[in-house]
């Protein structure tokens, strides 16, 4: 629970440090906590996925349950300086689960707990166990599953829960969010198989149309799964042709792209569930009534079929060929955004065909949400209308001269936001990270005063989510 209440403002955050205190201060602090498992310095919970933040707590809290967590909240509030942010498996990019010389709460030192009730469908789960060991349990041994999932599953469900929690699924069930109480689960076993589809576009209108076309089918009349990404024209291993393909038997083919293609390309990915008694013939049947009316490019169609947890698990992969190569330690400047339907062309035409015409360094999602799968009653901020785009820069250091260095990157992704304001598109930062207040309240915009009333009823002295850096200790709401 502490988890998800710590980053329940974190819709987004700001550049307030506590105020500098002394090493005998530290002393008086830490003196508090006697009988609470302390880490002293906490360097590992100075730095996250990102790379781009550093900043060393005063200790790190390894709690051996809730109750020491309510502890450390308590105490942390008779000190005049002391914040709590929870740390779950260190995925964030701007510094969010971080307290300058604070205290950092382990959720994963809590022993893990998913509990699951086959008969009512649903699982309890706490806070820091990972989503891929939650795939892992409901499946092999329930034949369960939850219905709304997050692209790379080694992500704590209390850090997902915290921040909504987009994929493919999104379109049809919503974010995790959204099915959080009593976790809802879907109907699903060991023998699930998954038809895996990725069709190419070279013109971003046809990709638009076809994903909406897709997000906006009644239920059952689509995938199961929707997602898009740009990819660069050209055979660059990482941004271009070679990372469409979904298997080692599969190759691009670049004669089959028009002439009048632009230095981009677009790539549908689909995914549909079926049993693996299911006829083939079926199957085939199912997949071609979905596909049929689509207008990607002939010839640049990529199936495989793969079992249920393989497909969820699919970036697991990418992560092991990440940390071989030394990528997954590297820096990673990633930006987030929600664009509306209405600016998504210009985006496309001023950044990806533009800016990004040369890649990221790593996959450059874009496609589809839909408004009304989101509670309103949450401190989200998005975009107006009922389809909005996310637009994910997944973007990775790779060794000079194979890439930019992360300095120049940060300045790239400040550039992207520029054009945004500057041509006055509809968009929202996800996983948003600014460094003013009244960049905050524009960021919120009429919502700006609930979500002050919200913090001031959670976390009244601004104890938790430093990291985020909206509250200062102590704060007045304005």
């Amino acid at each position: 629970m502490i988890a998800f209440i710590d980053r329940f403002v974190h819709d987004n955050d700001l550049d307030f440090m506590p105020e500098p205190q002394t090493a005998e201060q530290d002393s008086d602090v830490l003196s508090l906590f006697n009988g609470v498992d302390l880490e002293f310095g906490g360097s590992a919970a100075g730095k996250d996925f990102g790379g781009l933040q550093f900043s060393k707590p005063l200790a790190v809290i390894k709690p051996s349950g809730t109750d020491d967590v309510a502890k450390v909240i308590r105490l942390a509030s008779r000190s005049q300086h002391l914040t709590v942010a929870a740390r779950g498996n260190g995925h964030s990019v701007n510094g969010q689960a971080m307290a300058h010389r604070g205290m950092v709460i382990d959720m994963q030192a809590i022993e893990s707990r998913i509990d699951v009730d086959p008969i009512a469908a649903h699982a309890d789960v706490s806070g820091g166990a990972l989503w891929e060991d939650v795939l892992k349990r409901c499946v092999l041994e329930y034949g369960l599953a939850p219905r709304s999932w997050t692209d790379y599953l080694g992500l704590t469900v209390g850090g997902t829960l915290s921040n909504a929690g987009l994929s493919g699924q999104a379109f049809i069930y919503g974010p995790q969010t959204e099915n959080v109480t009593e976790m809802e689960v879907v109907t699903g076993n060991g023998d699930v198989l998954v038809r895996w589809i990725r069709v190419v576009y070279s013109e971003f209108s046809e990709f638009t149309r076809d994903a909406e076309l897709l997000v906006t089918q009644q239920e059952g009349d689509s995938f199961d799964y929707v997602e898009g990404f740009v990819f660069v024209n050209n055979d660059d291993p990482v941004n271009g042709w070679p990372s469409v393909p979904l298997d080692s038997n599969q190759s691009f083919d670049p004669t089959r792209i028009p002439r009048s293609a632009g230095p981009v390309l677009y790539c549908l990915e689909m995914a549909l569930h079926y049993k693996i008694h299911e006829p083939p013939s079926v199957v085939d049947t199912r997949v071609e009534r979905l596909i049929g009316g689509l207008r990607f490019v002939e010839g640049l169609r990529f199936t495989v079929d793969v079992r249920y947890m393989e497909f969820l698990m699919r970036v697991k992969r990418v992560e092991k060929e990440a940390k071989e190569n030394g990528i997954w330690e590297a820096p990673h400047p990633w930006l987030n955004l929600f664009v509306s339907k209405r600016d998504i062309a210009d985006f496309d035409r001023l950044v990806f065909k533009n800016i990004l015409n040369q890649g990221v360094g790593g996959p450059m999602l874009v496609y589809p949400l839909l408004r009304s799968k989101w509670d309103n009653r949450t401190s989200v901020v998005l975009p107006e209308g009922e389809i909005f785009y996310l637009v994910a820069l997944l973007r990775s250091c790779f060794p000079y001269p194979k890439g930019l260095a992360a300095e120049e990157m940060v300045v790239q992704n400040q550039e992207i936001v520029q054009i945004c304001t500057k041509f006055g598109f509809d968009f929202k930062l996800y996983f948003p990270h600014y460094n003013s207040r009244e960049e905050w309240k524009q960021h919120f915009g009429n919502q700006w005063i609930r979500f002050q009333e919200r913090k001031s009823s959670f976390d009244p002295m601004a104890i938790l989510a430093p990291g985020q850096k909206i509250f200062p200790r102590n704060w007045q709401p304005s």
